[in-house]
């Protein structure tokens, strides 16, 4: 591995257009060209990042089933955990390091399936003397109860929150762990808040399909992750239903249901073909295929209203001044609505919080009451907000600099 190329890393894949969305804005915004490793390499030679980056596939063990037991074997025999990370990171791990590891935060630290490898990759990387960065990142303060997990975050040289709750979450787990441990300095991690680097986002708009009245459209996305934090068995989906009738029923505008994750295992596009199914014959509603992060926020941008479940199909539609209720299940739907508007109230509807098959329908009843309000609000917001997300790349070319100067003997 070129000891000259910046790393980023955790990166999921394109197929989830907010992982693809951060990755291009912030490639958008340093000044080197950086390797990303991907645990879905193709992913991303099929969509916008691989002219902005240079795309490394991990080793994923499932596709070589003996060499996952080997591994396993080798690290009981010698306790070496990070072993693991070293065999998927293959391309950027040798004799010459890159001095500057970037995390692609999102709401990685949100997923319990996540925090093993994590922490194994940040200290993978500390052992080789590579400083790390987690950016863009959002973080239960739930989460920072556990030691394990406080140990692990203390050991990036820089952390860039997305949202204020998570800023001031991670800045308080500092002052503590500060307060009981004997620490220099340069063993606390910098602790930043930006907006996430996605609100920059180019759009490319791309012809409207018929049935998409430009203006008077409401965007809607719906996805498998927030289903399977409902409360109880089915409402979510037939709030989403409920919210369909209304707008057919009361109201002139057409809908779109627009994907924003795409993966076999997590794919947006299957609730959204169902709820297609039950209104095609309306004339109402309409299927947006799949398409880049730049061409769904390019779609999004063109629409009156916007609910949305994935958190970045929201940023395209804040981002663009549309006014925008998330259906949400995590701290980062949440600050990033309090940073936005002051309060998440009306903002948010909180996925476990659904009772009734029309609490969706009453929110969006808010929604388009405030339209006028919300509108101006983002539209005089939104410049200096992304001016703000800017800041993380340049964060990350300050910090590059910095690792990147010769060392003095």
């Amino acid at each position: 591995m070129n000891r000259n190329k910046l790393i980023m890393y955790m990166h999921a894949g394109s197929a989830n257009h907010g992982c693809e969305a951060i990755v291009n804005s912030l490639c958008h915004m340093i000044k080197e060209k950086a390797v990303l490793v991907s645990y879905f390499g193709r992913e991303d030679e099929a969509y916008t990042l691989k002219d902005l980056c240079t795309v490394i596939s991990e080793r994923r063990f499932e596709d070589h089933r003996l060499m996952h037991v080997l591994y396993y074997i080798y690290r009981k025999l010698t306790k070496d955990e990070t072993s693991f990370i070293r065999y998927r990171y293959h391309g950027i791990f040798g004799k010459e390091m890159s001095p500057l590891a970037i995390s692609i935060g999102g709401d990685n630290y949100c997923y319990d399936s996540m925090l093993h490898d994590l922490q194994l990759a940040n200290r993978a990387f500390e052992e080789k003397g590579v400083k790390t960065m987690l950016l863009g990142c959002s973080v239960e303060p739930e989460l920072l109860k556990r030691e394990a997990i406080v140990k692990d975050l203390m050991k990036y040289h820089t952390i860039i929150a997305r949202e204020s709750i998570t800023y001031q979450a991670l800045a308080d787990m500092v002052a503590e762990y500060i307060g009981q441990q004997d620490l220099t300095e340069s063993r606390i991690p910098r602790i930043l808040c930006y907006p996430d680097p996605a609100f920059t986002l180019g759009k490319r708009e791309l012809p409207l399909p018929k049935g998409f009245a430009e203006g008077n459209t409401v965007g809607i996305n719906i996805s498998p992750m927030i289903q399977d934090n409902e409360k109880s068995a089915g409402i979510t989906i037939e709030n989403y239903r409920e919210l369909i009738r209304h707008i057919i029923g009361d109201t002139d505008m057409q809908i779109a249901l627009i994907p924003h994750v795409v993966r076999a295992q997590n794919d947006d596009r299957k609730p959204i073909h169902q709820l297609y199914e039950e209104f095609k014959d309306t004339g109402r509603v309409i299927e947006i295929p799949d398409g880049s992060c730049e061409e769904l926020k390019g779609t999004i941008s063109r629409c009156r209203f916007f609910v949305g479940a994935r958190t970045h199909a929201t940023i395209a539609a804040y981002s663009t001044c549309v006014p925008t209720l998330v259906v949400g299940y995590s701290v980062k739907a949440r600050g990033i609505a309090r940073d936005l508007f002051g309060t998440e109230e009306g903002y948010v509807l909180p996925v476990q919080s659904l009772k009734e098959k029309d609490d969706l329908k009453n929110a969006f009843g808010w929604l388009v009451s405030a339209e006028e309000d919300i509108r101006k609000k983002l539209e005089q917001m939104m410049p200096e907000y992304k001016e703000k997300a800017l800041l993380t790349g340049k964060e990350v070319d300050r910090l590059w600099e910095e690792c990147s100067q010769p060392q003095r003997i």
